[in-house]
């Protein structure tokens, strides 16, 4: 990591998590009276406020397509690629706006001060890699608050592509929308990678998030949930080439 060239935009963005103050005792006292469509309203609105802000701070450009897809309401799970540290703030300033979600995330990014405590705030899974119980546990936990009415999102790859090129899905994150049977948003994404990844330096860039039409997952059998999984694979793949194909036409 290029330190140096990075404090002045890793300042910006925790001086940015204090826009957030406002609403946690809202969230916090709905959680209590498990008021949870309060709860979700506060985090919509906070969510909302502080992803725009983090890509107005960069000067990147968000493209949304496909917002009719965005549903009113969940719960719902939504599966997307993971190109970069960047996609937690695309993806919210791009669904925040119809509706709150939280993550399905590797356990290190509970880890960072501010950063870490909002994220499990909002109602963000913490999962540790290449730890199989852990992993089921945090599933387990997922599904519980979906139960609650809330949405997650969850990124099958299982990191980063760190680039254009996404990598296979993972079969187990499907279970987090086929065991409480809700619906599968697929979400594509392209252009992440460009805020950091490609340089290591955090700079502002085009990010296009591509939104599909809702999977229904009730009564499937085990060969169905196969199929399900491949055929929302290949729609989430399919989309970030056709963004790629987007951009590329735009640039000439």
């Amino acid at each position: 990591m290029k330190v140096i060239q990075n404090i002045p935009g890793v300042v910006r963005m925790y001086r940015s998590l204090g826009q957030l103050s406002p609403y946690r005792n809202g969230i916090e006292k709905a959680r209590a009276r498990e008021d949870y469509d309060e709860e979700r309203k506060n985090i919509r609105m906070a969510e909302d406020i502080w992803s725009n802000k983090i890509m107005n701070l960069f000067g990147s450009e968000l493209i949304v397509h496909g917002k009719e897809n965005l549903p009113a309401q969940g719960p719902v799970v939504f599966i997307g690629n993971h190109q970069g540290y960047a996609d937690i703030i695309a993806y919210i300033a791009a669904i925040s706006p119809s509706m709150a979600f939280a993550f399905v995330a590797k356990d290190d990014l509970e880890r960072i001060p501010l950063y870490g405590p909002w994220m499990r705030r909002i109602r963000s899974v913490f999962i540790k890699r290449n730890d199989p119980r852990a992993s089921l546990k945090a599933i387990d936990e997922g599904i519980e608050l979906i139960e609650k009415g809330f949405s997650l999102m969850i990124f099958p790859e299982g990191t980063r592509s760190k680039g254009p090129e996404p990598g296979s899905f993972k079969r187990g994150a499907f279970k987090l929308a086929v065991k409480p049977g809700v619906p599968i948003i697929p979400v594509s994404l392209n252009g992440s990678y460009k805020m950091y990844e490609e340089t290591g330096v955090i700079k502002g860039a085009r990010i296009d998030v591509l939104v599909h039409p809702a999977v229904e997952t009730k009564g499937l059998s085990r060969k169905e949930e196969k199929e399900l999984c491949l055929a929302v694979e290949k729609t989430v793949k399919d989309g970030i080439f056709k963004l790629q194909e987007i951009q590329g036409g735009e640039k000439k």
